[in-house]
């Protein structure tokens, strides 16, 4: 059984106008018009801060940094990190890190994370600043984003090459679905990614960790000259501002967490939790859908819901051939989904997804399954995918009681039962080539000041439930509620939530814990 996330906790960059007609060109990106940025400033580097550096780091703490332009208003640098922070004279790794300076007087610099793990905080804030953070942020902040080892640009996670990674995410299995020959056909693809990313990725794959990334957070906050973290972090990136907070107290500055992970959750309680939590995103679709009049299903919830466990069934015994002559099976149906219910504002897609696949026509659903794995007319546009399982099989344990996996499976059987035949799988970090060395436990941050928490009721890849826990166990947690549906609450458009959020990262405003924004 899957016992680490099976969704991606990332920022979905999924600001969408809509869908004309099922013809529609569709450009395999769903980012919003970005408005064009002015041109940079002269570039400025602080002295990096070193106070009470140990002397083998030293030489990363006390880099000084040379920015080039990399686009219209923004400049760009490499960090060098120690590839092993317990022996940082055993080799060393890069970290592409990316700035947009205040158009303001600056206070400071922000960093920011969107999520994965895997997710490039580089492209993040290079092609979308505006989607990441609000106006008066990019006004009085370096914006900055980075990507963390592993990922994008940075050291990267290296598996398979294009072909090879199509026929490992959308090849559909020959055996019956559930069968011990099905379970034995996926661990063994499983297995040959894991050999691909240990041949191809250079000695990295033991120090992809997230105790590690926070650490390289800290060494990019000194060389910036900065003498506390000031952090935007999403989703995933909530687990690692949160383990900053653990490793660095007295350096954590003013950190606002958005759609938390619960760092005490196990991998099975993770898997289960999200399951939940897509169903409930599901329905609330399929209610939209409902009362918009052009729903391709009809009669009440239930009974659309169930309309569409017979279409995932269908598409399961026959798949769908595409275009490009891929086949859809229900699995690759079912990444489309999830793509879509990270944000209301993909509802759309969805629609026209399941009204074409209804038709024999697997087109808009190929694109959002495409979008999520970063797949774009036959190339993936980046490593997301290699570095989110690297970090996943460090980060969680390994989890082999039956009787807690049994229980798992009929939760999820309970609680979301057009999701469930399609979420479990065998567990695809058992033949990872390193054993992990993550724990699972609360953070409680002692010592750290006020840390903002931020969490959407309907969120369906980190439910609000794990905000709420993690705003519970930090020693100075502030929870602000977004009600709604998505994924995260900050710039979302809902002005309480970022009125609450700015005040706190401009002016050390801290929130009323318990805030509630509808």
């Amino acid at each position: 059984m899957n016992t680490r996330p099976t969704s991606r906790l990332r920022r979905t960059v999924a600001v969408i106008a809509g869908l004309a007609a099922a013809s529609v060109a569709l450009s395999g990106c769903l980012y919003s018009m970005i408005p064009e940025q002015a041109e940079p400033k002269p570039s400025t580097t602080k002295a990096p801060d070193t106070e009470g550096v140990a002397a083998d780091l030293m030489s990363f703490y006390g880099q000084t940094l040379s920015w080039s332009e990399c686009g219209t208003g923004f400049d760009c640098t490499d960090v060098t990190a120690p590839l092993d922070w317990e022996n940082p004279g055993d080799g060393e790794i890069t970290l592409s890190v990316v700035r947009h300076q205040a158009t303001g007087t600056a206070q400071g610099s922000l960093l920011t994370n969107p999520g994965g793990p895997g997710a490039s905080g580089v492209e993040l804030i290079r092609d979308s600043l505006d989607f990441a953070v609000g106006a008066d942020l990019i006004e009085n902040y370096d914006v900055i984003g980075f990507d963390p080892r592993g990922v994008g640009q940075s050291t990267a996670v290296t598996c398979f090459d294009a072909s090879e990674m199509d026929d490992y995410l959308y090849t559909i299995p020959t055996a019956k679905r559930g069968s011990a020959e099905w379970e034995a056909e996926l661990l063994a693809g499983h297995k040959k990614f894991a050999e691909a990313c240990e041949a191809n990725s250079g000695g990295i794959l033991p120090y992809i960790t997230t105790i590690n990334a926070a650490r390289d957070m800290d060494l990019i906050r000194a060389v910036l000259g900065d003498t506390q973290l000031n952090y935007l972090g999403y989703s995933y990136g909530t687990f690692l501002g949160a383990t900053y907070a653990s490793l660095y107290p007295d350096k954590a500055g003013r950190l606002v967490l958005d759609g938390a992970i619960d760092p005490a959750v196990s991998g099975l309680e993770v898997g289960a939790t999200q399951a939940l939590g897509f169903e409930s995103a599901l329905r609330a679709y399929m209610q939209d859908c409902l009362d918009s009049g052009e729903c391709p299903f009809a009669g009440t919830v239930d009974e659309a819901m169930a309309d569409l466990g017979a279409l995932l069934a269908s598409v399961d015994a026959s798949p769908l051939k595409n275009g490009d002559g891929r086949l859809l099976g229900a699995d690759s149906l079912m990444t489309g989904i999830i793509a879509a219910l990270y944000s209301s504002d993909s509802w759309s897609y969805l629609t026209q997804a399941f009204d074409e696949a209804l038709q024999g026509d697997p087109t808009t659903a190929f694109f959002l399954a495409d979008f999520y794995n970063g797949r774009e007319n036959g190339s993936y546009l980046d490593n997301s995918s290699e570095a989110f399982r690297a970090y996943n099989c460090m980060d969680y344990p390994v989890e082999d009681d039956p009787s807690a996996e049994a229980a798992t499976t009929a939760k999820i059987a309970e609680g979301a039962p057009t999701i469930a035949p399609y979420w479990n799988g065998p567990d695809s970090c058992a033949v990872w080539p390193y054993p992990p060395t993550g724990t699972r436990g609360e953070i409680t941050a002692e010592g750290a000041g006020p840390i903002v928490v931020v969490g959407t009721t309907n969120d369906p890849a980190t439910p609000y439930e794990w905000s709420e826990s993690l705003a519970d166990q930090l020693q100075e947690g502030v929870l602000i509620t977004r009600v709604g549906e998505g994924h995260t609450g900050y710039n979302k458009g809902n002005a309480c939530v970022d009125d609450a959020v700015e005040a706190f990262l401009l002016d050390d405003v801290v929130p009323e814990d318990g805030l509630r924004c509808e």
